[in-house]
């Protein structure tokens, strides 16, 4: 009964405090700020591609967006260098008129089958495709633990990422095929 009673008289208190009633008050434009209406923005992915400086093998970060796909990235590499990137950098990969069919065999191997007639690739073209499709291949990484499975203790085991195997890429053009494996690539500039 007593907190009742409090309760009554604290109503009465701030109801007989002298302050009149109010209607609504106008304050300008009703509050914004982000909204969930459309689709969230694909996050582009960044992936190395491999071009040449003095010769040698270079990463080169590149924004691909999402999803990854070996195509997309495969067409990229055969753009050649940026504007900016041309300034250190070259390729030995020609120029293409239309875009490469790109497939992906159960093996690891990546197939690119060239849409005209060009020379067979000298080993530095044929190594950008290596490396450049390995690093789009590490894209496609698989995460154990972290989640469920947990030990004696109770406590997850951290998560750990595991590669893929040595990818090979080969390549068809018209009348030759080559074949060249990632196992010699240099590591590629981490993102």
């Amino acid at each position: 009964m007593g907190a009742l009673l409090v309760g009554v008289t604290a109503a009465l208190t701030v109801a007989a405090c002298g302050v009149p009633p109010s209607g609504v008050i106008q304050a300008g434009e009703p509050a914004g700020g982000m909204s969930s209406a459309g689709p969230e923005p694909s996050i582009p992915t960044v992936t190395s591609i491999y071009f040449l400086h003095n010769g040698e093998l270079t990463a080169h970060l590149r924004k691909v967006g999402k999803p990854v796909s070996y195509a997309a990235v495969v067409s990229l590499l055969f753009d050649g260098p940026s504007k900016i990137e041309a300034t250190t950098a070259t390729t030995d990969l020609p120029h293409l008129t239309a875009n490469p069919e790109v497939a992906v065999a159960g093996d690891n191997t990546v197939s690119i089958r060239l849409p005209e007639a060009v020379p067979p690739f000298g080993h530095l073209a044929m190594m950008q495709l290596a490396c450049t499709v390995a690093q789009v291949r590490s894209a496609f990484t698989t995460t154990i633990g972290g989640a469920g499975g947990a030990d004696a203790d109770g406590a997850s085991p951290p998560p750990t990422t595991q590669f893929p195997a040595s990818t090979s890429v080969q390549v068809f053009g018209k009348g030759w095929t080559m074949t060249q494996s990632n196992d010699s690539c240099p590591d590629p500039e981490k993102p």
